[in-house]
C-alpha cells in the first residue's frame, strides 16, 4: 500500500512549478508537505493513477493549493505526470521577496519528464506588480519560458503590469 507521504512530493512539485516563473519561495521546498482530501484511491503497482478527491488541500511552507481532484500517474515507480482539476484549482504562495502570488485555473497539468506545466481554463496569475489572464499558460521549468495565448495553443492573453516604482511621480 502506497502512503500519502510518498505522493506528497509529487503533488507539491506540480504546484510549486506553477509558481516557478515567479521565483517561488525556495525555502518552501524544504518544509513538510501536508495533503488532505475526502478520499484517495491507488493501486500497489503502476497499473492505475493515484486519485485524491473530495476537496484536496496541499500545503508546504507558504504554499497552499486547493482543487477538487489530484491524479498522479506513475511509471516504474516514478511519478511522470500530475493533473489537478476543478473547484477551480487555486494556489497561493509568498515569494522569496516576500510578495504574494496566486493563481486560479480549471486545471493544472505537470509533465514531469518534460518539466512542463500547463494551466488551462480561465487562467489568472496575480502578483503584486501585475496580472496575467488567458485560457492557457505553459511554463517550461527547464528553460524558464512562459507561453500564453496563441503561443500556448489557447485564445487571447491579457497582461496588466504596474510600474515598478511610483515614488516621485505626481
Amino acid at each position: 500500500m502506497k502512503s500519502r507521504r510518498n505522493l506528497a512530493p509529487v503533488v507539491a512539485l506540480v504546484l510549486l512549478s506553477v509558481a516557478g516563473a515567479a521565483f517561488a519561495r525556495s525555502s518552501d521546498r524544504r518544509q513538510a508537505i501536508d495533503i488532505e482530501g475526502g478520499s484517495a484511491v491507488y493501486s500497489t503497482d503502476d497499473s492505475r493513477p493515484t486519485v485524491l478527491s473530495g476537496g484536496v488541500t496541499i500545503t508546504q511552507g507558504t504554499l497552499r493549493i486547493t482543487s477538487s481532484t489530484a491524479e498522479i500517474t506513475m511509471v516504474n515507480g516514478e511519478a511522470v505526470r500530475a493533473v489537478l482539476r476543478g473547484g477551480p484549482v487555486k494556489m497561493s504562495q509568498q515569494l522569496d521577496d516576500g510578495t504574494p502570488m496566486s493563481s486560479t485555473s480549471a486545471a493544472a497539468d505537470y509533465d514531469m519528464k518534460a518539466d512542463v506545466v500547463v494551466l488551462s481554463g480561465n487562467v489568472t496569475v496575480q502578483q503584486t506588480r501585475g496580472t496575467l489572464t488567458g485560457d492557457r499558460v505553459n511554463y517550461n521549468m527547464k528553460t524558464g519560458q512562459v507561453a500564453s495565448g496563441a503561443a500556448a495553443g489557447g485564445g487571447r492573453v491579457k497582461m496588466h503590469i504596474l510600474p515598478k516604482n511610483n515614488a516621485g511621480t505626481p
